[in-house]
């Protein structure tokens, strides 16, 4: 918007200033509206909003005290706090002009005016209340992008007596800013939980930002966490934002948290009990203000071992502790996350809506889901592509033999038929296959571990994974 385009108003008792006023300032801006009683001017803020406003410090005869100035700044900031208001004052009247500022003034104007002076104020208030209208739908698109990004899409399913016990966690703990501690094993739905603990929380119009510890290079680790100056190695191009500052006012989501090696931790650990970071190259520490939920699905009892994890850290991030049950712990919920996930596949692929025989429900049920949702959810996706009968039934499924001892960790056979390779095969596809599978099972399905094994991203892999039915 150029200068001319901008909006003034001018409430003065005195038409003199009135009239020399728009005579001046019409010449600089589009639009000039005058008002010489203060009381008309909260109609005219509800007909149009004005770049900077000009307030005489008193009205009528013998006003010199500027209390009439205060209670008018104060209406025009209650009605609009963006406003951008300069005072009126004679010479004398400076001091109360400086108070007037200290109340949320911009500037001042003495009287008698120069023209200059008013011109150059003026110029100096419209940009500013441009800048502040920018910066207000700046921060009110941050807040739009943080909700689309930190809103998750995929429900919590169930209503078994471990989940409402779960919930009941998150009710208490999501609205207070006490650090949270997930407990686990893969696929249970941890970042879903994380998420749902910052979506209740006093922070959900700011950003959640999650960072997979299991998949940050140790190299990497301060330039990823803590950001970097231009020029503090070999490829640090550009200043880097790291996520514990990009997270600033909003929750910080720590997945695979066990998986971090020691010597790492305690730089965490620095951190997040100065809740200060320095960037990798700077001597200069930046404040910041997080919630930290972290995950893990290694044991509590084996994070307790201080060869393995740090117990000062733990202390500080497990105020709360969530753990979630394995899938077998709730066979209850399986038909209905079953019959969710069924209904979301058939309208992603355009098939037809399928019931679930007896047969397929007591078979998917007592299956003991190694890879508890996220495997049943692959399972279902498949069988929405592949089943050709009118309902589900268990071959849709392709579930594998499995030890019958109550909540024994079984490894988990890939959902569809491994792949057998002769010595001579070169395929690409088979080979990829193959290479994954082996990863998965050495790896007992700790997808972080494995990724790293295949030199991949977590998000990669998972998206092989799809790809190979797996």
């Amino acid at each position: 918007m150029a200068a001319n385009d901008g909006r003034i108003l001018i409430v003065d008792d005195d038409e003199d200033i009135l009239v020399a006023g728009k005579l001046l300032l019409k010449r600089h801006y589009g639009t000039v509206v005058t008002c010489n009683k203060p009381e008309l001017v909260p109609d005219l803020l509800a007909e149009q909003s004005f770049d900077a406003i000009l307030l005489d410090m008193n009205f009528g005869p013998g006003e010199s005290s500027g209390d009439q100035g205060f209670y008018w700044l104060s209406r025009i900031l209650e009605i609009d706090p963006q406003a951008v208001i300069v005072m009126i004052t004679a010479h004398g009247g400076v001091n109360v002009a400086v108070e007037a500022m200290k109340k949320g003034a911009t500037d001042f104007i003495a009287k008698p005016w120069q023209n200059e002076k008013v011109v150059a104020t003026l110029s100096a208030s419209v940009k500013l209340r441009r800048s502040r209208s920018e910066a207000e739908e700046l921060k009110k698109t941050n807040r739009t992008l943080a909700k689309a990004v930190s809103a998750s899409n995929q429900p919590i399913l169930g209503h078994s007596k471990a989940m409402k016990d779960v919930l009941s966690m998150v009710d208490r703990a999501a609205p207070t800013d006490a650090n949270v501690l997930i407990l686990g094993e893969n696929g249970t739905g941890k970042e879903l939980i994380a998420r749902e603990l910052h979506q209740r929380s006093l922070r959900a119009e700011n950003v959640f930002m999650s960072v997979d510890m299991g998949a940050v290079t140790e190299s990497l680790f301060e330039s990823e966490l803590f950001g970097h100056k231009k020029g503090a190695f070999t490829d640090a191009r550009d200043d880097r934002i790291g996520r514990l500052q990009a997270a600033n006012g909003g929750t910080l989501f720590l997945d695979e948290i066990g998986n971090l090696p020691l010597h790492l931790q305690a730089k965490l650990l620095t951190v997040l009990e100065q809740r200060k970071v320095a960037p990798v190259g700077s001597d200069k520490a930046v404040p910041i203000d997080v919630r930290v939920i972290a995950a893990t699905n290694v044991p509590m009892q084996k994070l307790r071992d201080e060869d393995v994890f740090r117990q000062d850290l733990l202390f500080r991030l497990n105020t709360v502790e969530i753990t979630l049950p394995p899938l077998r712990a709730r066979k209850e919920d399986i038909p209905e996350i079953a019959e969710f996930y069924a209904g979301q596949y058939a309208r992603k692929y355009s098939a037809p809506t399928k019931l679930f025989s007896d047969d397929a429900l007591h078979a998917i049920e007592q299956y003991g889901w190694p890879g508890n949702v996220r495997a049943l959810r692959h399972a279902i996706e498949r069988a929405v592509i592949l089943s050709e009968g009118d309902m589900f039934e268990p071959q849709d499924f392709q579930l594998d033999e499995q030890p019958n001892q109550p909540g024994a960790v079984k490894e988990v056979k890939p959902d569809a038929p491994a792949v057998q390779l002769s010595d001579d095969d070169l395929n690409l596809e088979r080979l990829e296959r193959r290479a994954i599978e082996e990863a998965l099972k050495k790896h007992r399905y700790n997808i972080s571990h494995a990724a790293k094994d295949l030199g991949l991203t977590r998000a990669a892999l998972y998206r092989r994974m799809e790809k190979h039915g797996l």
